[in-house]
């Protein structure tokens, strides 16, 4: 068996594509409109790891302009990437605007959601040392 990739359900697909692209550092591999069907795919993968994907699925607004709800994601569980620098990876985020909901205070593992609250797993390749102002940062919300 192998792993092809993991579908979410995103609100907003530029926000999205921001969040993941801009971000994380994902690439797109590819994207599918579905006229027919009213929704776009698109398929994200981190440079290091490209077999491993990510579908955004964006369904297409009705036409009076509505747009399904889909909750607030705590079912879905989280992603999990390793980063190089996970203090640099936050800060990064933090600079987009994006709420760092567990600061990586042990210098391994942080938090983030993404713009249609999915959760994040940043892990550290390795470990870094404690260090400010992620040290005494504290949690914000949930993820």
């Amino acid at each position: 068996m192998k792993y092809l990739h993991t579908m979410i359900r995103v609100r907003d697909l530029d926000a999205s594509l921001k969040f993941f692209c801009e971000g994380l550092g994902l690439v797109e591999t590819r994207r599918k409109e579905n006229e027919k069907g009213r929704f776009t795919l698109v398929f994200l993968a981190a440079r290091e790891s490209p077999e491993a994907e990510i579908e955004l699925t964006w369904n297409w607004p009705t036409a009076d302009g509505k747009t399904e709800d889909y909750g607030s994601a705590r079912n879905f569980g989280h992603l999990a990437f390793r980063v190089d620098d996970i203090y640099a990876t936050c800060a990064h985020l933090q600079a987009m605007g994006v709420t760092i909901n567990r600061p990586p205070r042990d210098g391994h593992m942080a938090f983030v959601r993404s713009p249609d609250l999915i959760s994040i797993e940043l892990l550290q390749d390795g470990q870094l040392p404690p260090r400010e102002p992620w040290a005494s940062m504290p949690n914000v919300g949930t993820w």
